[in-house]
């Protein structure tokens, strides 16, 4: 475990091994000099890990040679501030890359790897999946891969006589595929308890508690290193246009378009300028259609996104993506809460700690609601 701001108590606990990771040994924690961790709510999450490299008495980088960096190797990365443990990543290492150098003390080792879903991509399935409604079907496949999953339900179980889902693809890309038909986002992210994984299948969850606030023009209270940047597009917003055919009379059905499926965060909701024309759609049922609406509106609505750097140590945790947090110092018209769409810890140990914080965040428009 390595003292990242000891003064602060924030601390580094690198977890590795090839089924139950445990503590790294200690020429791999003398040897890393920086870590990076992204985690987002629409790309698979990821780490990289910087070592630096020095050969032996056999003239060869001994590290290269360590069990404990083998491709395929579980990696949690673990920040613990005072008493409270927060787990960045559970993940697996998929690539090397190794950086010689003329140097003495020059050479590096870049340590890549994925977060734990991974392992539902490397192997594609042929299967059908009759009589089975698309949350059912994912439900059993992270029960069966040993995840706890956090599934929400939906409604539409076609019979074997209208249709069967086939799958020819791995378990990771159906299940990304069935989330982008009903308008879902999916990952895995670590519980509190690390090697314990949740997946996540459902719609972008703005219900949550609200994270500590990001504060910014507020004296001591101030915890981003510098002003929060915000942009507004107005042309970002997009009104989809759905048209269908009634089957006996051939006549067209225009679909109504909800103005959104998601919690307004604004008290100002941005209006489409702009309209898409759905060009596929003509043969769906009314309700396919309706879905179909409500995922297009979905997907074009948040106009407003801002970005900024935040002092861990002034924040006091982690801030976490796929979460609401507040924003504060701003002014009423950017102020109030925000989906947090990404975040990425970039992790130092030498020459000296540091530890910074970016984030991307966005919501529908304009105004703090409270």
């Amino acid at each position: 475990m390595i003292d990242l701001i000891s003064i602060f108590g924030i601390r580094l606990q690198l977890l590795i091994g090839p089924n139950v990771p445990r503590p790294a040994p200690y020429e791999v924690m003398e040897a890393l000099i920086g870590l990076q961790v992204t985690n987002s709510d629409s790309e698979r999450d990821g780490f990289q890990m910087d070592f630096m490299l020095g050969k032996d008495a056999r003239l060869d980088y001994s590290l290269l040679r360590s069990d404990a960096l083998k491709i395929e190797n579980q990696v949690i990365i673990i920040l613990i501030f005072g008493t409270l443990p927060q787990v960045l990543i559970n993940g697996i290492i998929t690539k090397h890359q190794v950086e010689p150098s003329n140097k003495p003390g020059g050479s590096m080792l870049h340590v890549t790897g994925e977060d734990i879903s991974v392992k539902l991509d490397m192997k594609e399935q042929n299967a059908t999946h009759a009589n089975q409604s698309d949350s059912t079907i994912v439900k059993k496949m992270l029960t069966d891969a040993g995840f706890i999953p956090q599934i929400e339900e939906t409604t539409d179980t076609p019979s074997d006589r209208e249709r069967v889902v086939t799958q020819q693809c791995s378990n990771l890309r159906f299940i990304q595929k069935l989330a982008q038909r009903n308008g879902f986002i999916f990952y895995i992210e670590p519980s509190e308890i690390p090697g314990i994984n949740r997946a996540y299948w459902g719609k972008e969850n703005r219900k949550l508690p609200s994270q500590p606030a990001l504060m910014m023009n507020m004296g001591p209270l101030t915890n981003v290193d510098e002003p929060i940047n915000f942009s507004f597009n107005a042309l970002g917003p997009v009104k989809p246009e759905i048209t269908i055919l009634n089957p006996f009379t051939k006549q067209p059905i225009e679909v109504p378009i909800p103005d959104s499926v998601l919690p307004s965060l604004s008290s100002q909701p941005a209006t489409p300028l702009r309209s898409k024309v759905s060009r596929d759609a003509a043969n769906l049922s009314f309700a396919q259609a309706l879905l179909k609406a409500m995922i297009g509106a979905k997907t074009a609505s948040d106009a407003l996104e801002a970005s900024g750097q935040v002092d861990v140590v002034r924040y006091g945790r982690a801030l976490r993506s796929r979460q609401l947090v507040s924003v504060m110092g701003a002014g009423q018209t950017y102020d109030g809460d925000y989906y947090v769409k990404k975040v990425t810890h970039n992790i130092k140990l030498l020459p000296k700690p540091d530890y910074k914080q970016s984030f991307e965040l966005r919501r529908d428009g304009r105004g703090a609601i409270l």
